[in-house]
């Protein structure tokens, strides 16, 4: 009996040491179908919108993401392009790259956990991607490093961003990176003659208080 329940407890042991890297593999092969279904798929349909989200909620997400992380062993960081697995049954509006960073990323319709874990959001109440105005995408700064905003903070004046959507393909150039407050809503504001870019995370990368943003200009 005794050496039944050392070997249960070596099991389990066993299972807790794997889980990060099991975890993180799903969710690779779930961004590797996204990124395939987004390239097969037909750009002459029109994603489904989903129900417009607040700025103000992302300081739950990011809360949620952030105390998920602490909860669970840390995996070894290692310098890898940024991915970020998409949701299942979610199709992706478009794919956001930045060659500085080596990321390439989905983006869906909608700030939710259930979109953010696995991808970036574009928030539905800000402008459409490409048209004049202030397209907002959020994304969780994940710890493990090149996972999708974790090296968002390297960006400078100058960078480039390129969206692609199923309709064009846009280039944004960086104007400003800053940190603000969780309830400065003025990062979303906009003119009425320029097509801005706004990409939103928390920071610091743990125990996060403010908001990592990179303001960019087509």
């Amino acid at each position: 009996m005794k050496k039944i329940f050392s070997y249960t407890l070596v099991v389990v042991g066993i299972l807790i040491l794997l889980y990060p890297k099991a975890n993180e593999w799903y969710e690779n092969r779930q961004q590797d179908k996204l990124m395939a279904e987004w390239e097969d798929a037909s750009f002459d349909e029109t994603p489904q919108q989903q129900a417009q989200q607040q700025y103000e909620q992302l300081t739950d997400l990011f809360n949620e993401e952030s105390t998920a992380a602490t909860a669970q062993p840390a995996s070894t960081p290692t310098e890898a392009p940024t991915t970020a697995p998409p949701v299942q049954k979610i199709a992706s509006i478009a794919t956001l790259k930045i060659d500085k960073i080596k990321l390439k990323l989905p983006v869906v319709e909608g700030a939710t956990q259930k979109n953010m874990k696995s991808a970036t959001a574009h928030l539905k109440e800000t402008t459409a991607i490409g048209e004049v105005g202030n397209a907002a995408i959020a994304g969780h700064r994940m710890r493990s490093k090149g996972r999708l905003f974790n090296r968002l903070g390297e960006l400078e004046v100058g960078d480039k961003i390129v969206v692609e959507t199923k309709e064009k393909t846009y280039t944004y150039k960086v104007y400003k990176v800053s940190i603000v407050k969780p309830t400065d809503v003025s990062v979303l504001n906009y003119n009425n003659k320029d097509k801005l870019l706004t990409l939103i995370t928390c920071d610091p990368i743990v125990n996060p208080t403010h908001r990592l943003i990179i303001h960019a200009k087509m």
